[in-house]
């Protein structure tokens, strides 16, 4: 059987009565609950008319019920996808229409404004703090029995929405085979202990935290200290019982600069892995200068799980990912033929953990991959001759804030619907704390007095808070080329030292 879950189920019986998630110093779930817990979920969800197949739509906090709830997903073959918690019932209505879902799963905040959004689909509701209405189900539920539905490599186990420049997210199918080999082969490249315990403060709707981390650590067995959001204080101070930490560069950014980070408190910690963006090298420098600790930084994107990483045994080099995972090929190329070592160029991929296309989109599918099954990531990298990979830029004005993807025309879009904004251009502006921050240059119309605020104010409701800019920038004119296209390098030149 390839269900991924079938492998969480082995570990699990290997765990015994080990803690699986802990928060805020109380165990939450033990590993010999976790068959008869999930079974409990999977039989609400297909009592609630789900089958096999089907898509299960989900935008609730991050708990441990959401956990249950991804891996009862898992158990009883059906379609995980998870959406960003700060998405507005606007931009939901996108998603739930894409995916025809059987199930939406939404906060009971939130259930008036998307009951009208879910059709023909059942609504159910979690929050954060554990209750309602799929929780009430699940504690109804007397039989626990559930058997694990067999699923094939190449069936689906979820589908993650990505940005795209048109401002239309596609949903990425990952299949069962592909999440399971990115874990095992992550498993064994980064050497997972027994004993290792995992602090986990991602959230849970993306490649990172749902998959990257969560699976390292039930595939493992390992303990896992939940963290609802980064917190430094409580992040160190957990160092003391904890083995492993997955982050982005923010992470790592607050940490460096905390007076508690010290080579002591970080005495018990094993690797820091470090990711979703660019880490700068003053703050690789610092962090191993204050932790003693050289954080590992690896590449990954939502069509593939990861794909390369630095070593865990051997030298990790500030501002490369390191090299292609076992079983992953990678090449630097431009249109499809490889450039010569050290040249940049696209980065094209293949292997067992590539998504199997994008949802009821073969078109797009299509013009995303190479006659020789070679996906187009539109990251323009190098390679070294020994094979190390270093990320140099992107290929499509891909702004990278906190670890989050955002893609500049859907809010340009938004900007320009703004009454008296002529245009505007949306850039990725250096951050010291969150890497990159969005930030729109705008022009108004002749006579118009539209200012910053009232642009904020009139995408508020329209845009998720992540994408929204930190500052709005008003100039007589957008700089264009010959060719009429604006230049935003020039735009990033000129604003470069905002944030400073």
């Amino acid at each position: 059987m390839t269900n991924l879950y079938s492998l969480i189920a082995d570990a699990a019986l290997q765990a015994g009565n080990r803690s699986l998630i802990e928060e805020g110093g109380k165990v939450r779930l033990r590993y010999d609950e976790l068959a008869q817990a999930t079974a409990r979920y999977a039989h609400v969800l297909c009592d609630s008319g789900a089958r096999p197949g089907d898509r299960i739509v989900v935008q609730v906090e991050k708990s441990t019920e959401n956990v249950l709830l991804y891996l009862a997903t898992l158990r009883a073959g059906l379609i995980y996808v998870p959406l960003n918690t700060a998405y507005t019932p606007a931009e939901l209505a996108y998603f739930i229409s894409d995916a025809e879902p059987a199930i939406v799963i939404c906060d009971p905040a939130k259930a008036e404004a998307i009951q009208p959004l879910a059709r023909d689909a059942m609504l159910l509701t979690l929050g954060a703090d554990g209750t309602g209405t799929l929780p009430d189900r699940v504690d109804a539920i007397s039989e626990p029995d559930f058997e694990i539905v067999a699923r094939s490599h190449d069936d689906l186990a979820a589908i993650l929405y990505t940005s795209g420049t048109t401002g239309r997210s596609k949903g990425a199918m990952l299949s069962h085979g592909n999440l399971s080999s990115n874990a095992l082969t992550l498993k064994e490249y980064w050497q997972w202990q027994d004993g290792d315990v995992l602090i986990h403060a991602l959230p849970i709707y993306h490649v990172h935290g749902l998959f990257v981390a969560l699976h390292g650590a039930l595939l493992n067995g390992s303990t896992i200290i939940f963290h609802r959001s980064f917190d430094c204080d409580k992040v160190l101070a957990d160092f003391e019982r904890a083995t492993i930490l997955m982050g982005v560069p923010t992470f790592y950014v607050r940490l460096a600069a905390h007076r508690d980070l010290t080579m002591a408190a970080c005495a018990n910690m094993r690797v820091f892995i470090s990711g979703s963006a660019p880490l700068l090298e003053a703050t690789f420098d610092d962090f191993a200068r204050r932790s003693g600790h050289t954080i590992l930084e690896r590449y990954g994107m939502t069509e593939a799980g990861m794909i390369t990483s630095n070593p865990y045994d051997g030298e990790r080099i500030a501002g490369t990912v390191g090299y292609a995972l076992p079983g992953v090929s990678v090449r630097v190329s431009a249109d499809g033929h490889e450039v010569a070592r050290g040249e940049p160029g696209v980065l094209e991929i293949k292997g067992p953990n590539l998504f199997r296309g994008y949802w009821r989109n073969p078109e797009k599918t299509a013009e995303e991959m190479r006659p020789d099954g070679y996906f187009i990531t539109g990251d323009i990298a190098t390679m070294a001759d020994d094979g190390r990979i270093a990320i140099v830029g992107r290929a499509k004005d891909l702004i990278i804030a906190g670890g989050l993807n955002i893609y500049p025309k859907e809010i340009e879009l938004a900007i320009d619907a703004v009454p008296g904004v002529g245009e505007s251009a949306v850039i990725g502006v250096a951050h010291p704390d969150l890497g990159e921050a969005v930030v729109a240059v705008a022009t108004r119309i002749a006579g118009a007095t539209v200012n910053e605020a009232e642009v904020l104010k009139s995408i508020a409701d329209r845009l998720a808070r992540f994408k929204q800019p930190r500052r709005v920038m008003f100039v007589d004119q957008l700089p264009r080329n010959a060719m009429g296209k604006v230049q935003k390098a020039e735009l990033r030149k000129r604003f470069a030292g905002l944030f400073a």
